[in-house]
């Protein structure tokens, strides 16, 4: 029985290339020269930016966004955090979504059920399984979910006949 699966995933390596590309950007750029502003990435596969000012911070997103985009990581998984002013520096953390939370794994299956096309979708941890008799009827939910706007990139993988 044909299916696939549904999953939300990050390339980490992608993700470490572009932290690295955005932090030779922020040493080059003449507004951030004498200034200690770098993007740090933690072992949690977020990103710390740290500056002088939240000024500065608020530079520094769009280059983040721009050599994410470059590396062919969708920025809707990157999720903002609140700018921490204390003093002398500023942080802002941005947590990389992965994964598809519950929440979003019942829309996605209630989304498939209304079409009443003949598959089914299970909840497998963080990813969805979908079969059907029909390799059409797979492509057809592929179709339709890429046109929905989740708020959360997806990526169909592991398709078998």
């Amino acid at each position: 029985m044909p299916s696939f699966d549904i999953v939300s995933e990050l390339d980490s390596h992608e993700v470490t290339n572009a932290v690295d590309q955005a932090n030779k950007e922020v040493a080059t750029r003449f507004d951030f020269k004498g200034s200690n502003a770098n993007f740090e990435l933690d072992k949690d596969n977020n990103i710390v930016m740290k500056a002088e000012s939240s000024f500065q911070l608020q530079q520094m997103l769009p280059i983040l966004y721009t050599k994410m985009g470059k590396r062919g990581i969708d920025i809707a998984c990157l999720e903002s955090g609140k700018i921490q002013d204390t003093g002398k520096t500023a942080q802002q953390s941005i947590v990389l979504k992965q994964g598809i939370e519950s929440d979003l794994a019942k829309k996605i299956v209630k989304i498939i059920k209304d079409k009443k096309l003949k598959v089914q979708a299970a909840i497998n941890g963080d990813k969805l399984r979908v079969t059907g008799k029909k390799r059409d009827d797979l492509q057809e939910v592929i179709q339709m979910l890429r046109g929905e706007d989740l708020g959360q990139p997806l990526q169909f993988n592991n398709f078998r006949d």
